[in-house]
């Protein structure tokens, strides 16, 4: 009986366990952009990188998402625009048994950090097929974007309460 009961709390046990699973990683949009070729070619190539990033999800059913994290890098050089590159790259996850903050976190920092490596690599190739030098970008700190996000929409919600009506 011991057991019965021992082997019974372990299934609620794993049954409430947090769940995480890539399902699949893929590539949603690209495109890449050389609006004055050639005449970009001949000016010296000393650029200014621009990157945007943004992230957005949906619910596709019980435990599953999809996150896509779009870039958009752009390099201009003397006020023209030598490329224009934009990857939109999603995955759908199997995210179940989290608090709604970790669920948020999740798939507001988590997923885009697992995301942003192919990403990366979809613009270097764009940019180096382009014939342009290597571009590396940098390292994303998803978890410092969100956690500023979340203290952003805490101030946002902060300031539209209403004030206090107490009279002493």
């Amino acid at each position: 009986m011991a057991d019965e009961i021992q082997n019974g709390s372990e299934t609620g046990a794993e049954q409430a366990a947090p769940q995480f699973a890539i399902q699949r990683v893929y590539t949603k949009d690209i495109s890449f952009e050389t609006p004055n070729s050639p005449a970009i070619f001949q000016k010296e190539w000393k650029p200014e990188i621009k990157l945007d990033l943004d992230t957005r999800s949906a619910k596709l059913a019980d435990d599953t998402y999809e996150v896509v994290l779009a870039l958009t890098v752009t390099a201009t050089v003397e006020g023209q625009t030598a490329f224009l590159a934009e990857v939109q790259q999603a995955g759908i996850f199997t995210i179940g048994n989290l608090p709604e903050a970790q669920l948020a976190h999740t798939i507001g920092a988590f997923c885009p950090t697992t995301l942003f490596p192919y990403a990366r690599e979809a613009v270097s190739s764009l940019v180096n097929r382009g014939s342009f030098p290597q571009l590396n970008l940098a390292p994303v700190n998803f978890d410092a974007l969100f956690a500023s996000y979340v203290q952003k929409r805490a101030e946002d919600a902060q300031a539209d309460a209403p004030a206090s009506t107490e009279t002493h």
